[in-house]
C-alpha cells in the first residue's frame, strides 16, 4: 500500500461544525499524524491543521466529507513523497 504526507487545512464557523469537523477526525484517526486547532474567538471562526500520512484516497475522501460540512473552507496539500508500507 501506498500513503503520502498530507495537510488538510480548514477554515470553519465555530459554531455546530466544530462537533462535525471532529467526529470526522475520530473516524480517520488512525491515519492522522497529529492536528491542531485554533480558535479564532474575534472572527468566530476556528482554524484546523490536520496531517496524516494515508493513502491517497483515504485523503480524497477525509477532504471531500469535511468539504460537505456547512461552514467550512477546505485546502489539501499534498508531499511528493510516497512511501509503500507492509499491510
Amino acid at each position: 500500500m501506498e500513503t503520502r504526507v498530507a495537510v488538510i487545512s480548514v477554515i470553519l464557523d465555530c459554531g455546530d461544525a466544530a462537533p462535525l469537523l471532529n467526529g470526522l477526525l475520530h473516524e480517520y484517526r488512525d491515519w492522522i499524524i497529529g492536528r491542531m486547532g485554533i480558535p479564532y474567538k474575534a472572527k468566530g471562526v476556528c482554524i484546523v491543521s490536520v496531517a496524516l500520512d494515508a493513502p491517497q484516497d483515504v485523503i480524497a475522501a477525509l477532504s471531500g466529507k469535511i468539504g460537505k460540512i456547512e461552514g467550512a473552507s477546505v485546502k489539501t496539500s499534498y508531499s511528493s513523497l510516497v512511501t509503500k508500507e507492509d499491510m
